[in-house]
């Protein structure tokens, strides 16, 4: 081999070993479902803490698409012509919102959905929402006795409310005794809608012995209700794991129980991933769920909270 032969075979063989470089992580937008809920608030800062791990010097933008589709598509489009390296978001709508995470796509940026499902997003990080539903009504009907007529309370036709749900339908279908008197009431995952429907179910339904709001925001709109109209007799489970359910848990309140979710650790976990697609490494699995804890009063002191 001849000399210079043997210098471009040196150079072929370093361009092939030698790693690509990383692309950088300069601006990260989050569209989150509501940033009036402390859950949202948690997943913000941990994704900020992840990106800064990776650039301190990185801008994220957090902004609330109050479950509007319209506002939604908006501030992709913003985030977009911002010319953002990352996109995380919280569907309002799973399918609507396929168009948006189209143009992001087509302008080479990553979209990692969070807290719910998106169609088409590159990667989706959640908490395993059936479950959730499922070991929250499976303890409302025990410190129910298994009898009695319940209300769910759910949040719109997001991948999560519909899951938690389904796991407590599942749950309560178990139990002959327990009946599901209504289900079709949307608080939006606030606490002034969670109350306001609880003042109106309590009005039409003298009997209700249980709530199943999919969410603690709503969940502490219920509570307060009841305990306005004087209904200490009534059970309320939910989903979230927040500070304030902490609180209602070691005070006198009527929510018995609730399924955790790890906020900070979504938000963590989809700058993690979305950096990582960034730089041609796919996740192991496109849809990762994260286990949720069933918190009681018997164990909340154990909890580690959010």
């Amino acid at each position: 081999m001849t000399s210079k032969s043997l210098l471009l075979s040196c150079a072929l063989a370093v361009c092939i070993s030698a790693p690509a470089f990383a692309k950088d992580l300069n601006s990260v937008g989050l569209s989150m479902g509501s940033l009036s809920n402390p859950y949202f608030i948690a997943l913000t800062e941990g994704a900020t803490a992840a990106a800064k791990a990776i650039n301190p010097n990185v801008r994220v933008t957090s902004v609330s698409s109050e479950y509007d589709l319209g506002k939604q598509f908006t501030q992709i489009d913003n985030f977009i012509a911002a010319g953002v390296d990352l996109i995380l978001v919280a569907a309002a709508d799973p399918h609507a919102i396929s168009s948006a995470i189209e143009r992001a796509h087509k302008a080479g940026i990553v979209v990692v959905a969070v807290d719910v499902e998106a169609e088409g997003a590159d990667a989706t990080i959640e908490t395993d929402n059936t479950r959730a539903g499922e070991i929250s009504c499976e303890y409302l009907a025990k410190k129910l006795d298994g009898a009695g007529r319940v209300a769910i309370q759910w949040a719109g036709p997001v991948s999560s409310s519909i899951a938690r749900v389904e796991g407590c339908k599942k749950a309560l279908g178990a139990y002959p005794k327990i009946t599901i008197i209504d289900d079709i009431q949307n608080t939006k995952c606030q606490r002034d809608l969670g109350m306001n429907v609880m003042l109106e179910q309590l009005q039409r339904y003298s009997d209700i012995k249980g709530v199943f709001p999919i969410c603690e925001p709503a969940a502490i709109g219920v509570n307060l209700a009841a305990t306005r109209l004087h209904r200490d007799d009534i059970v309320i489970t939910s989903v979230d794991g927040s500070p304030d359910a902490v609180e209602a848990l070691k005070t006198k309140t009527l929510l018995a129980g609730t399924a955790s979710q790890s906020p900070r650790e979504q938000g963590r976990l989809g700058v993690e991933t979305g950096y990582n697609i960034m730089n041609g490494k796919a996740p192991e699995v496109k849809v990762r769920m994260l286990p949720p804890q069933l918190i009681t009063r018997d164990n909340v002191s154990e909890y580690k909270g959010w």
